[in-house]
């Protein structure tokens, strides 16, 4: 009978209905560090003071833990301040929100100032990150917030208005306007995000337009950009989505520097409109163009469709109406798709989600979001380069329902991108924390596998080729891949490169038709056999050896106590070499004991003959399980072995299960020995009957008393 775990992973079940409630959504985003924005704002004012934020205060600890710790002589002039200390009449924004309002200080975010500039340029976007009811004058109470995308949520982050300064000067992102402040607030809300200033030192901008927005970033290179790159950007700005592209510069010194075309090398550029015409001397063909924008406002490509380009004049009225041209150094132009291609090397593509933006006429992907981590001994496989352990890596069932309304070149399809992101490797970086090298493979479901949700063995990956995967294992917080697959049933299957390297992420699967992921749990329940016990003319040596020291310890009573069961096992056990044990602990025996306690919470504590004999037959029956998977002969399994153990004892788990067993009965080098491993099915064996034994009316759900709680963990 399937078991309601709703004992285990509580906080896992509690996200869950709190994602039913809305919690963590654009419009309840969830209060990080509890903190509620109006209610302290409120309290403040009231007592007339200002706020102060402990969860982040103005100390060392929030600056850093390295160059800005303790140590560092950085950090031993700065002071901080709030901004009505710094200048007269300081507002929030003034004159609205731009990129020159970004200005980098002594930090190296750069990555973060490029991903807010970039922001500026979608206002609508803007102000869902940047709250702009706040100022410095109504309601004033030294308090403001912002929100930012964390790992599937929307958080709302409170800080106080105290900002690091040197000399009076602000130390980290500043504006061009002295006495503006929304974007050293900014930065502030997402260091305090991530557990301080230092942590935000490199990056990439992609990482942190996610952040500001929820979406999805694809990285093409022109060289290798995809045949249907037009589309693809077509489609994008249909979604909404948010566009960039650079030119690399192979000399460092070089960046930022002007070509003779007018375009700038090592610098961000911003897609904002992809377009069809067609010019009066192409009597059948249409040209495509793209047009761009500098974020300087300024310096323009000056080549064909540039802003007074011969090329315009063969376009009718109507046609340059459409494309809304103009000749302005404001720094927008188009240019042709081929230009384009031939004079950037690389753009990237931030797909927003649903929830990203209102406005319904807008089309969106839909995606699908799983949670998963790696455990160490148990889940934490590694890539496809390590068989014996890859399989048990977290499995995700993918179910591509409708192909494609416009199929590129006739190839019908399903498109879709998988995006693995792992998550609070920046925050952990005081403790040493770097990136994981991560990546994904897709397999094809057999179709007679097909509505199987039980966790591929490694027998299937040994035999089966994927059908897909990304590109490279890479050391990024994302790795994202475009892919187009036939309608039907795929496992995805992310890993770290490196087996045993333990961490948490999120699987995101975006595409546009109607897709289902979800992560394959096998269903908990048991087969409970009973070996039929031997008649006399059947008894091996061993058998007969068993009975003659039970008659022998039990006496008249012909019951055994833990403390007897303990002798009579050990006297036998430890004479099988290849099992390199010690033998049984008592508190093992005491477990077997319950075990066979019919009445589970009323027994004897002692065992007769009869259940002697059936314990003994579980247990050769569990010692030859253990022998087959103790195939060096040392003494003990592999931890990633036990998946495998104890499913062919007769119990089916869940991946939360499987790490609960490593985490409790796993050496430090993740390996079982054969005292741990009895122990574990004893355990697993005594729970299932005494929690069939409550559900009654057998629908996989028990209620218990207080009482009977603990009488049944107690003595189990």
């Amino acid at each position: 009978m399937p078991y309601t775990p709703s004992g285990f992973f509580c906080d896992r079940l509690i996200r869950e209905r709190e994602r039913r409630d809305g919690e963590g959504s654009l419009n309840k985003p969830l209060r990080f560090n509890g903190q509620d924005f109006s209610a302290l704002r409120q309290e403040y004012l009231t007592k007339k003071s200002l706020f102060e934020d402990e969860s982040f205060p103005a100390t060392v600890e929030s600056l850093g833990f390295k160059e800005l710790g303790h140590k560092s002589n950085k950090v031993k002039n700065i002071v901080w301040k709030r901004p009505k200390e710094i200048c007269e009449n300081p507002q929030f924004i003034v004159g609205g929100a731009s990129r020159t309002d970004i200005c980098q200080g002594d930090l190296g975010d750069c990555w973060l100032l490029a991903a807010i500039a970039c922001l500026t340029l979608y206002e609508k976007l803007l102000y869902r990150v940047v709250p702009h009811e706040q100022s410095f004058s109504d309601g004033y109470g030294g308090i403001f917030h912002f929100q930012f995308w964390r790992y599937g949520d929307w958080v709302d982050v409170v800080i106080d208005d105290r900002i690091p300064t040197f000399n009076n000067q602000l130390v980290f992102t500043k504006s061009a306007e002295r006495n503006e402040f929304w974007s050293a607030l900014l930065e502030k809300a997402y260091a305090k995000l991530h557990g301080s200033y230092e942590a935000l030192k490199g990056g990439n901008t992609t990482e942190a337009m996610e952040d500001f927005t929820g979406g999805v970033t694809e990285f093409y290179e022109m060289k290798e950009a995809p045949k249907e790159l037009y589309k693809i950007m077509k489609k994008a700005l249909e979604r909404g989505s948010l566009m960039g592209c650079s030119i690399d510069s192979l000399v460092p010194a070089r960046f930022e520097t002007r070509t003779v075309t007018g375009l700038v090398k090592g610098h961000a550029y911003s897609v904002t409109a992809v377009e069809e015409c067609k010019p009066s001397q192409h009597k059948e063909s249409k040209v495509r163009l793209v047009r761009l924008r500098n974020p300087w406002g300024q310096v323009e490509w000056n080549g064909p469709w540039s802003d007074n380009s011969k090329e315009w004049t063969t376009l009718s009225k109507t046609e340059k109406e459409k494309l809304q041209h103009q000749s302005a150094e404001d720094g927008e132009f188009w240019m042709s798709f081929e230009d384009f291609k031939k004079n950037y090397t690389k753009i990237e593509i931030c797909n927003l989600t649903p929830d990203a933006l209102e406005d319904d006429k807008i089309h969106k992907w839909t995606v699908s979001v799983n949670e998963g981590r790696w455990v160490r001994g148990c889940s934490a496989g590694g890539c496809r380069n390590y068989p014996d352990t890859f399989w048990t890596n977290p499995q995700y069932r993918l179910r591509l329902l409708e192909e494609d309304d416009d199929p590129e070149d006739n190839e019908v399809g399903c498109t879709f991108v998988v995006a693995l992101m792992q998550k609070n490797r920046r925050k952990e970086r005081k403790m040493g924390a770097n990136l994981f090298t991560i990546g994904f493979a897709i397999y094809e479901v057999p179709k007679e596998m097909h509505g199987n949700k039980q966790h591929m063995q490694k027998d299937f990956f040994l035999l089966t080729s994927s059908k897909a995967r990304c590109k490279s294992y890479i050391n990024l917080r994302e790795v994202t891949q475009r892919f187009r697959l036939s309608p039907g049933e795929y496992v995805i299957v992310p890993s770290t490169y490196e087996p045993h390297q333990e961490g948490e992420f999120i699987l995101r699967v975006f595409s546009e038709k109607k897709n289902t992921s979800e992560e394959i749990e096998n269903r908990i329940e048991a087969d409970h056999p009973v070996p039929a016990p031997a008649s006399a003319g059947e008894e091996s040596e061993e058998d007969q050896q068993f009975r003659t020291i039970f008659q022998e310890i039990a006496g008249d009573e012909r019951e055994i106590t833990a403390s007897e069961l303990k002798n009579v096992l050990n006297r036998v056990i430890t004479r099988h070499k290849d099992l390199n044990t010690e033998g049984f602990s008592l508190e093992s025996c005491r477990s077997m004991i319950a075990l066979m306690d019919v009445s589970f919470m009323d027994g004897t504590g002692r065992l007769n003959l009869q259940e002697f004999r059936h314990l003994w037959n579980k247990i050769k029956q569990w010692q030859g399980i253990f022998k087959h998977y103790n195939a060096d002969q040392f003494g003990s399994i592999n931890s990633y072995e036990m998946r495998n153990a104890v499913n062919d004892a007769g119990f089916r788990l869940n991946n939360q299960l499987y790490d609960i067993i490593t985490m409790r009965y796993a050496n430090e080098n993740m390996n079982i020995d054969f005292d741990s491993f009895i122990s574990c099915l004893v355990r697993l064996e005594a729970m299932f009957r005494a929690f069939q034994a409550f559900d009654q009316d057998g629908d996989g759900t028990i209620r218990l008393s207080v009482l009977e709680w603990l009488q049944l963990t107690m003595y189990a």
